[in-house]
């Protein structure tokens, strides 16, 4: 049972420290349910046990309008916990595209359960897709930073994909120095010039280690950035796993938080309510 006096019911903000010592910015809402109240004493229902973490897609933060969307859809069914990765908004530190980000994730994990849930799941979109589900494999089941329930949205399989002219452009921004002048003054984004080393686990490596975690895949098949290959990859190396996976290919939807239509969201709430 969950002790409700530990349980934050107003609206709260926080910098949060990372592992490597990366000051995240963070804000916590209270599902706008509230507890429920029989016959004069509280209790706790399974929405308010739940704590949602959504991780943002790369050049996004906290304070962006799709993710605060995303943010109060999602309060309607539970908390929600929501972050700007590293060299994003007003967080610290230098983008590194999904690498360390996951760091960043452990943190806003972490502090969902201090706030005192019991149940604390994560979503993201697009480069938080994939640390979501690099974080739900690292983490499973060993520290208080594990995830109950994970969902990727827009996510690549794979790293270094450049099949589409969309990502070819986001390649540019990162790998170039003039490229990483417009992510810093274009797109307040402040990306780190080292690469990788070593490469991080992909997506698709990463999901056969999820299992027994509850898995949901969800993606666009107008997305311009990941064709469809994307989440069937993430879907059948999640199926080679045995473990619990869904896939949604929504039909119209585009890519990440900004493409999430308030239908699905709510959807989405749905299923992580649920695990």
């Amino acid at each position: 049972m969950v002790d409700v006096s530990s349980i934050t019911y107003g609206p709260r903000r926080a910098t949060l420290t990372t592992d490597d010592g990366v000051r995240i910015e963070a804000v916590y809402e209270p599902c706008a349910a509230g507890p429920v109240r029989t016959a004069g004493t509280e209790s706790v229902t399974d929405s308010a046990r739940t704590a949602i973490v959504v991780a943002h897609g790369f050049t996004g933060s906290a304070q962006r309008p799709a993710v605060r969307r995303v943010a109060g859809a999602f309060a309607q069914r539970a908390a929600v916990v929501t972050f700007s990765f590293r060299g994003h908004g007003g967080s610290g530190g230098r983008s590194t595209v999904g690498d360390r980000e996951v760091l960043d994730l452990s943190a806003a994990v972490r502090w969902a359960r201090e706030l005192g849930h019991e149940r604390v799941v994560t979503v993201g979109f697009s480069m938080g897709g994939s640390v979501v589900l690099r974080h739900a494999a690292l983490e499973r089941g060993r520290t208080e930073a594990h995830t109950d329930a994970v969902c990727a949205v827009s996510a690549p399989a794979r790293w270094y994909y450049r099949g589409t002219p969309s990502m070819r452009r986001v390649h540019w921004v990162i790998t170039r120095p003039v490229g990483r002048l417009v992510g810093r003054y274009g797109l307040r984004t402040r990306i780190h010039h080292q690469d990788w080393d070593p490469v991080p686990l992909s997506p698709v490596e990463a999901v056969p280690l999820i299992a027994p975690t509850p898995l949901l895949i969800v993606h666009g098949d107008r997305d311009p950035y990941f064709p469809v290959d994307h989440p069937r990859m993430l879907a059948a190396a999640a199926a080679s796993a045995g473990g619990p996976a869904e896939l949604w290919l929504e039909r119209g939807m585009g890519h990440a938080e900004n493409a999430a239509g308030g239908e699905l969201l709510d959807r989405l709430g749905g299923w992580l309510v649920r695990g």
